[in-house]
């Protein structure tokens, strides 16, 4: 694990999306604390890894079942929030 979680919380929607397709809210937290940040631009991989060293907000994206679903590492690593992209 590259960062601190802090407490793990997940949205209502991203749980019964995630559930309907056969995905864990932990897999893909373990995805991101391990620095598989998912669908998003090279740009933003560099500056999430930027973040990792530099305590700021880290986001990963990934494509399930049609939907892109967020993790979120809030800056201060004091939780860290799985949500589908139109609940942002």
């Amino acid at each position: 694990m590259l960062f601190d979680l802090g407490h793990l919380l997940a949205t209502p929607s991203a749980l019964k999306h995630l559930g309907e397709h056969r995905t864990t809210p932990i897999h893909l937290i373990g995805r991101h604390a391990h620095g598989d940040w998912g669908d998003i631009h090279a740009e933003d991989r560099k500056l999430n890894d930027q973040a990792v060293r530099n305590g700021f907000r880290l986001l990963s994206a990934y494509r399930i079942g049609g939907a892109r679903v967020y993790v979120i590492t809030e800056w201060d690593r004091s939780c860290t929030t799985v949500l589908l992209a139109s609940e942002y």
